[in-house]
């Protein structure tokens, strides 16, 4: 790949999606996106970046592109420091102030092979808080690979590495070869669904959210690009409404409107409340 493929297709996939390809993962680009020029019958990056470009099958070859160069490692119940706070402080608030609706709404954004929506979900189930309420848990990815596994919610022990034993035994079912699926139960509460983060006009089926979990993937994008996910999920979050970060990222320096939120386990960021009418 020379330096001029390597710009280019990076501006390419940049302008899709975001992700920032930096000027040390060249290599990284080359190797990874190999095996789609050996699938095209292509022979240089060149000829890669016109069909990406102009032939009929872009859409989906880019999709095959971006595929290649992110990685989707994830696993249940993790950072656990922010899932307690969140269980412990913001579910009862979320309980009290949702109350007379009955109606909760969660979002994982960037939710890979599924993890973090089931745990979401099992969390929960486990509070007892949303008996017989109408809550679904949203996980979106670009990857419509991963949404895959994250429908069958068939897992191995990789994946369950920092679960609690009496969670694995209440939330799940063992299947052949050390495997375990999600019970029916907890996939009730939980859909999935394709969406690019940075294309607003998929937002339009996105509904208003209490909560968005989007943690260590804006660690992908440049700073214009996490300015304008972050606007993007103020607006998706309700009044009020909370945005959960990995524990590695924070929105310093991004001009961000939200509040930081000092929960007694971690921290948190929510959306202002919308002054009320009349100054009061």
């Amino acid at each position: 790949m020379t330096a001029e493929e390597f710009r280019l297709l990076r501006d390419h996939v940049y302008s899709h999606c975001g992700i920032l390809m930096r000027e040390d993962m060249k290599f990284v680009m080359e190797r990874r996106l190999w095996p789609r020029l050996e699938a095209l019958g292509m022979s240089n990056f060149s000829a890669y970046h016109r069909y990406l470009r102009y032939d009929a099958q872009r859409r989906a070859e880019l999709e095959a592109a971006v595929e290649a160069l992110t990685t989707h490692e994830t696993y249940f119940f993790r950072e656990m420091a922010q899932l307690n706070a969140f269980t412990d402080e913001l579910l009862p608030l979320l309980q009290q102030r949702n109350a007379s609706t009955r109606r909760l709404r969660i979002w994982s954004a960037g939710c890979s092979t599924g993890e973090e929506a089931y745990t979401i979900a099992m969390l929960l189930r486990d509070s007892r808080r949303f008996d017989g309420w109408d809550v679904e848990v949203y996980g979106t990815d670009i990857s419509r690979r991963v949404l895959t596994t994250a429908r069958r919610a068939e897992y191995g022990p990789s994946s369950l590495r920092t679960t609690p034993p009496e969670m694995v035994s209440r939330f799940f079912e063992p299947l052949a070869g050390n495997k375990v699926r999600v019970r029916d139960e907890v996939r009730a509460w939980v859909s999935f669904g394709h969406l690019n983060l940075l294309d607003e006009e998929s937002y339009q089926l996105v509904p208003r959210m209490d909560v968005i979990f989007c943690r260590n993937v804006m660690i992908y994008f440049d700073l214009p690009a996490r300015r304008r996910l972050l606007r993007i999920f103020n607006e998706r979050l309700v009044p009020g409404g909370y945005l959960m970060l990995g524990h590695s990222e924070n929105l310093l320096n991004l001009g961000a409107d939200f509040e930081l939120v000092h929960l007694r386990g971690d921290l948190a960021y929510r959306r202002p409340m919308l002054p009320s009418k009349g100054g009061g």
